[in-house]
């Protein structure tokens, strides 16, 4: 079942959600930090990030944030954005959103994916 869902409505969305994996990466590792992003303004506001990712999210803009079900069999959020850095708070402009999950094949091993764009 796929699922279309505004990038204005995202902060909806979001209330289907609890802690999200903020990822950056810098001298090509990826650098994952468990946070909860607040819909602001500006984007999605990640405060009380520390140096690693204040260091890559200002090298790479280009970052992830995800957040995973809810619930066994739900879905993951995936947020791609521009990160903007201000100290320790990183501030994520959206530019794509989907909602992710494994689908099933018969033998209950993954066999695909059943995403939903959120445009």
């Amino acid at each position: 079942m796929s699922e279309k869902v505004e990038l204005d409505e995202l902060g909806n969305r979001l209330q289907d959600f609890d802690v999200a994996y903020l990822v950056t990466v810098g001298d090509g590792r990826a650098h994952v930090l468990s946070v909860w992003p607040e819909l602001g303004a500006g984007g999605l506001v990640v405060d009380g990030c520390g140096r690693h990712s204040q260091e890559n999210a200002t090298a790479h803009p280009d970052v992830t944030l995800v957040w995973p079900p809810a619930e066994a069999g739900g879905y993951s959020l995936i947020v791609d954005g521009s990160a903007t850095v201000d100290g320790p708070a990183i501030t994520v402009s959206p530019t794509k959103a989907i909602l992710h999950r494994p689908a099933a094949g018969p033998d209950g091993r993954r066999a695909g994916s059943d995403c939903a764009d959120i445009a």
